[in-house]
């Protein structure tokens, strides 16, 4: 019988290079996906919202009259909210208030300082003036996506938010647009994939044209995701989702188990590992994981996914485990273990670290209050989860005073001599005499 979960010792000759192969993952681009999406945002652009209302019609089987008939009212989202039930409206709102709370921390202020020559420099921050937000919908639909990608929006005072958001069949999702009234979007377009990206990237006679896209998406919306990079900021390209759990084998291993599901069940290509000192443990959790998996609704892709990407991991030592940590940079970090702390100060790259045995990464996803959108494929290393700074931006202040001119102009002007920009130095050499003081 197959195993579940494969099974790995860090003393092993070979285990370098089976967690390279176990870690590996092929972020290519399909080149027929490519070609399609090319094509659909070039027609989005040059037909604008002719060209969305086909596309609905194509593929969400949604024949609206007009683009504008695609809006949704704002009275439609929080007709959603209030007919909620008691316990999930509330469970909302709370999320909603404890994500604010953390994300008001971030929020970046203008600053400026003055040098004794009397020059003043300094970095004026603003907001992003308008943002769009993609959902997905149908059977995908996550109204905890809503509230982590717009909150930190609003915190950081973006002025308006426009969402997207298939609606297959006419199909909407209470919760959704429930989330959408609580996290205060502005407006609501009913469409989906490549041609919702492109029609606020590029703007149509109805939809606005936003400054950043964030969501996340199908494998359509990533690659239109990234092919409209530039004309508008995008969040992050988004893999498959991963957890990373470092236990000390003194957790439940029913926990572990579960919490190594919670990820294994997003899709067949998400990432579950788990690395731990004691092998008897490592045992255990293989037993719950053999006894879980068949109560389990995702059943299927849970077991793919462990199949395919997961593994328990025996290690010589916790601080081995966070040096593995640091190699794969995972997404989600789970340090399962007694003193936390001081685990958490090994690691340099993760998306989100939750300590402790009473902090399952599940969470993190709803409410704990950081930003659940966090890098994949170990591009924690250099990337950072969402947070309010990626809805801001920063402009540097530079007043040169008369009195400073003079060192200065000369120090650029030599430069420039140097570059063989000759304008720039004579730019610079200029500002060395005076002008009539203004009245």
């Amino acid at each position: 019988m197959k195993e579940i979960i494969s099974r790995l010792d860090s003393k092993a000759a070979d285990f370098d290079t089976r967690l390279q192969e176990l870690l590996a993952f092929d972020r290519g681009q399909d080149a027929q996906i490519t070609r399609t999406v090319s094509g659909i945002l070039d027609n989005v652009r040059e037909r604008g919202d002719e060209a969305v209302l086909e596309y609905t019609r194509n593929f969400d089987h949604l024949d609206a009259a007009s683009a504008a008939s695609l809006e949704l009212p704002k009275s439609r989202l929080d007709e959603a909210l209030s007919g909620l039930p008691a316990d999930q409206r509330k469970a909302l709102l709370d999320a909603e208030a404890r994500i604010r709370r953390y994300h008001e921390r971030q929020v970046s202020s203008s600053w400026s300082y003055e040098e004794a020559d009397g020059t003043v420099l300094g970095q004026q921050v603003t907001a992003l003036d308008r943002v769009g937000l993609y959902v997905p919908g149908g059977k995908a639909a996550y109204p905890s996506s809503v509230l982590m990608n717009a909150v930190p929006a609003k915190v950081a005072g973006v002025r308006e938010l426009v969402m997207t958001v298939p609606t297959p069949g006419g199909m909407q999702n209470e919760l959704v647009l429930a989330a959408a009234a609580a996290a205060g979007i502005s407006r609501v377009f009913t469409i989906g994939g490549a041609q919702a990206i492109g029609a606020l990237a590029y703007g149509t006679q109805t939809i606005p044209r936003v400054d950043k896209i964030v969501g996340p998406g199908n494998a359509y919306v990533a690659a239109a995701k990234r092919q409209v990079f530039g004309v508008v900021g995008i969040d992050m390209i988004a893999g498959p989702s991963e957890i990373l759990i470092i236990c000390d084998g003194r957790t439940p291993a029913e926990w572990i188990a579960m919490d190594l599901f919670s990820q294994a069940e997003h899709d067949e290509m998400a990432q579950a590992i788990l690395l731990c000192p004691d092998a008897i443990f490592l045992d255990k959790v293989a037993s719950e994981i053999e006894r879980l998996l068949p109560q389990m609704p995702r059943r299927a892709v849970i077991e793919a996914s462990l199949s395919g990407r997961g593994a328990l991991i025996e290690v010589r030592s916790l601080e081995e485990a966070c040096i593995l940590a640091n190699r794969i940079a995972p997404e989600h970090l789970e340090l399962s273990v007694s003193d936390p702390a001081v685990y958490a100060g090994q690691v340099r790259h993760a998306g989100a670290i939750f300590l402790g045995r009473y902090t399952p990464e599940a969470l993190g996803d709803y409410c704990a209050g950081p930003n659940h959108v966090l890098p994949t494929s170990g591009t924690a290393r250099f990337s950072s989860p969402l947070g309010v700074y990626d809805f801001q931006k920063r402009t540097s202040l530079i007043h040169v005073s008369a009195k400073a001119v003079g060192g200065l102009a000369e120090i650029a002007a030599v430069l420039a001599d140097g570059e063989g920009l000759y304008a720039h130095a004579a730019s610079a050499r200029l500002r060395m005499q005076r002008v009539p003081d203004e009245t």
